[in-house]
């Protein structure tokens, strides 16, 4: 437990500075209307960036579970945003940053989820 624990901890950090870092590229390819983007970052990069600490910390179950249901959520908002980014570029708007960086995000959150399950189905395996 302790070998995967670090590795899917190192992992969250890492993705909850990838997700920082893409709220501040949202924020400063469009200052006044992407705040949000911003705050969001932030927020959930530092919550999976905890996550990834705890793990680290030698987190039992709990924080897999927080991490898995966080990510979660933030596969169904980034598919959403993502869907009307598109559209919205494909409207004739000058939406490509966004849709670049939700999507990237999106495939970020979609490859964190299959890392932790893969985590959590090695731990299984080893009990």
């Amino acid at each position: 437990m302790k070998k995967i624990s670090i590795e899917i901890g190192r992992w969250y950090v890492g993705y909850g500075l990838f997700l920082f870092l893409c709220g501040v590229m949202g924020f400063a390819s469009n200052p006044s209307a992407a705040k949000t983007a911003l705050i969001s970052g932030g927020t959930f990069g530092s919550l999976s960036a905890l996550w990834g600490f705890w793990m680290l910390k030698g987190g039992r179950v709990l924080p897999f579970i927080a991490a898995g249901m966080t990510t979660l959520m933030l596969c169904g908002v980034f598919t959403w945003r993502a869907t009307v980014s598109w559209q919205a570029v494909s409207r004739g708007e000058p939406k490509w940053v966004a849709a670049i960086l939700i999507t990237s995000m999106l495939l970020g959150s979609a490859l964190s989820l299959l890392q932790l399950v893969k985590a959590v189905s090695v731990w299984q395996k080893a009990r």
